[in-house]
């Protein structure tokens, strides 16, 4: 069973641990989800478990889910969101109206959080992309900040109609769906179903999160894994 779960960012502290360092963690509200959906191949095309999240008065959702929930058993949640499993054998290991909390992280080391980043509005290069400006002494006028030429980065050598996509330069930033990868565990608190993760996540607190086992580790921590240390 792929360890998954949706749940809310807190905040973050510090956390000591038995070894006397003192790291900084983010306090995540994981679960308790209930499972709403089975989907098999034969069925739906593919092999997913739907997850719900955080109960809402039946006013503020919708006819089409409010039926959704209560076939599955459970009252109307506010998100549902679906986990990808790798084929139909794994679909037996979940009924519609389970209920999923903390504990599924008991022996994962290393988790992905994903979540939507904080928007910071229209921002110019420096502060989007972190370009260092123009020079700040005799000569620059009124342009300190400014992206400078794009017409080098332009279709067929400069003579294009426009700037190749991917050029950096000032447009919105934040406000996207962002992955923190191969967060360490360090402590589940399954009575009061948190979750404690070394260093930051993305989003403000209180915003939603979708915490599933570490696909792809960093090769340092990767040789952790290995090890068992």
């Amino acid at each position: 069973m792929p360890a998954a779960l949706l749940g809310r960012k807190i905040g973050m502290t510090r956390y000591f641990m038995s070894d006397g360092r003192n790291i900084p963690v983010t306090v995540i509200e994981a679960g308790p989800c209930a499972v709403t959906q089975v989907k098999t191949t034969p069925i739906d095309g593919y092999s997913a478990v739907q997850l719900a999240f955080e109960d809402v008065k039946p006013r503020r959702s919708t006819m089409p889910l409010i039926a959704h929930d209560f076939k599955a058993g459970t009252s109307p949640k506010r998100f549902h969101r679906e986990q990808r499993l790798g084929d139909d054998n794994a679909c037996s290991e979940y009924q519609v109206g389970q209920t999923i909390d903390v504990r599924v992280f008991e022996d994962v080391k290393f988790v992905d959080v994903t979540g939507i980043s904080k928007g910071k509005g229209f921002a110019g290069v420096m502060k989007r992309h972190g370009f260092k400006g123009f020079p700040a002494s005799h000569g620059t006028q009124r342009a300190h900040r400014a992206g400078g030429s794009i017409g080098g980065h332009a279709t067929d050598l400069g003579t294009g109609p426009k700037p190749k996509k991917g050029k950096r330069m000032a447009g919105r930033m934040g406000g996207r769906r962002q992955t923190a990868r191969s967060l360490d565990v360090v402590k589940i608190d399954q009575p009061r179903n948190l979750l404690l993760v070394k260093g930051p996540v993305p989003g403000p607190n209180r915003g939603l999160l979708f915490i599933r086992e570490a696909k792809r580790l960093y090769r340092s921590k990767a040789k952790l894994a290995e090890t068992g240390t």
